[in-house]
């Protein structure tokens, strides 16, 4: 049942995702992005309304956990509270010297596959991560790799690999677009947007540890953390995923305001590109820095202050007109868009701003049903087709009998056909004419010859 319920799941998210992003729109920001890679993609219209190097293959740090994510919701969505697992030893040796972000579970322990799933997510705990791995992974981690790397290519990621579930190596690799692509399918699961958005998850007992119910953890993206996030908080984003390695961090999150909805992903943005964590110190007088998360706000400003969703076209008014044949009522059709094609546009503009390349043919022949698809129209934005429309009759047209046969009559005598059939009827009437003269001739001869005799 499971299997099923994820391969109906798989087909439904791939319909979507093929389908995606359709287009750049090709719109500048007043600032210069520091991250080597970045994608903004609009979820109602699917247009890209930013991207920096979107396919250049870059770390992914603890981003790689989405795929962990979907692997296990694919398979025991239905079971995260049911289900139980312990950590294996051979976990807590291998995380020992890694370094790794831990939510501090230890061999022997259970927890439910939904404690796991948000200790992962919400706490990035490296620990949660590979028990995940374990067991969704048949006590093997390699397997567990295995599935991740032939789920990416069956979302449609191109240029992305991993070595392990927890992203902790610099060799888990991807790309901006592949991670939108990623993060797109993972919200589909509606577990997956819930965890996201979880500021703080109460891991529950933990003896001797921890009392019932006070072992909390935090989520790390501080963009849905108010208050605790300080500057970096953004009551548009819905949730997300950070990862982080070296001096620089990746984030890709959802966003949605005044029903508007996006993805963003920020890869490798550089410490020093941000203004906001180096003025917040930790116990240790370090600045606290974030600048995927300051990145990602700055996109996201941009992008909700400057742009509207707005139909390119009115369904209701005819756009174009074609020219009818064999019709008595009218020498021409209107035609209708089939869709308004909603699409990007600067704050205060309208569809004026948009460009339109019909496909049409010269003509129309009756009779013609209303709603015939009669052509097409491109939409274009900043020279970038952001979208194709079919164009509609806007009613029914009869054909008129006489214009039709007296249409098909000129149109016989004009034909090719009827030209050769001519040259062919004029070069048998001079054959025979020929022939019969020779005969004639013949026959004149003959006379004067009996004659003479």
């Amino acid at each position: 049942m499971k299997k099923t319920i994820a391969f109906l799941l798989t087909l439904a998210v791939m319909a979507g995702l093929l389908a995606l992003p359709a287009s750049a729109a090709g719109f500048t920001p007043p600032f210069d992005v520091a991250a080597p890679g970045a994608y903004v993609v609009n979820l109602d219209t699917n247009i890209i309304v930013y991207e920096k190097n979107s396919d250049q293959v870059l770390p992914t740090a603890s981003t790689a956990k989405v795929m962990t994510a979907i692997l296990l919701l694919e398979q025991y969505q239905d079971q995260l509270d049911s289900v139980t697992v312990a950590m294996p030893r051979y976990i807590q040796d291998e995380l020992y010297l890694s370094g790794m972000q831990v939510a501090d579970i230890r061999p022997g322990e259970t927890h439910t596959l939904r404690n796991l799933l948000n200790a992962m997510l919400v706490y990035s705990g490296a620990d949660a991560a590979m028990i995940i791995a374990d067991y969704v992974g048949g006590g093997s981690q390699e397997n567990f790799v295995y599935m991740m790397n032939a789920k990416a290519k069956e979302i449609g990621c191109t240029d992305t690999h991993f070595v392990d579930a927890v992203g902790m190596s610099i060799e888990n690799v991807t790309t901006a677009r592949d991670l939108y692509l990623m993060f797109r399918y993972a919200l589909s699961f509606d577990t997956f947007k819930e965890v996201i958005a979880t500021q703080k998850y109460d891991m529950g007992a933990m003896p001797p540890r921890y009392s019932e119910g006070t072992y909390n953890l935090f989520n790390t993206n501080v963009m849905i953390r108010e208050g605790a996030g300080a500057e970096f908080y953004r009551s548009y984003c819905m949730g997300g995923k950070t990862g982080t390695l070296e001096d620089w961090s990746n984030l890709v999150a959802w966003h949605n305001q005044d029903g508007k909805s996006y993805i963003s992903v920020v890869l490798n943005s550089p410490n020093s590109c941000d203004q906001i964590g180096v003025n917040y110190l930790d116990s240790n007088g370090n600045p606290k820095y974030n600048p995927a998360a300051y990145e990602t706000g700055l996109l996201m400003d941009w992008v909700f202050e400057s742009f509207d969703i707005l139909p390119a076209l009115d369904k209701n008014e005819p756009i174009e007109q074609v020219p009818v044949k064999y019709c008595a009522e009218t020498d021409r059709l209107m035609v209708y868009p089939a869709d308004d094609l909603l699409t990007i546009l600067p704050v205060g503009s309208d569809e004026s701003i948009t460009q339109k390349t019909f496909h049409l043919p010269e003509s129309v022949s009756a009779p013609v049903k209303q709603g015939d698809v009669i052509g097409t129209v491109d939409i274009s934005l900043s020279g970038e087709v952001i979208g194709t429309v079919e164009l509609l009759a806007e009613r029914d047209l009869d054909r008129n009998m006489v214009l039709y046969t007296l249409s098909k009559v000129g149109e016989f005598f004009a034909s090719l056909y009827f030209k050769v059939l001519m040259v062919l009827t004029g070069a048998a009437v001079a054959v025979y004419l020929v022939l019969y003269f020779i005969s004639l001739a013949k026959g004149r001869g003959s006379k004067k010859i009996r004659r003479r005799y």
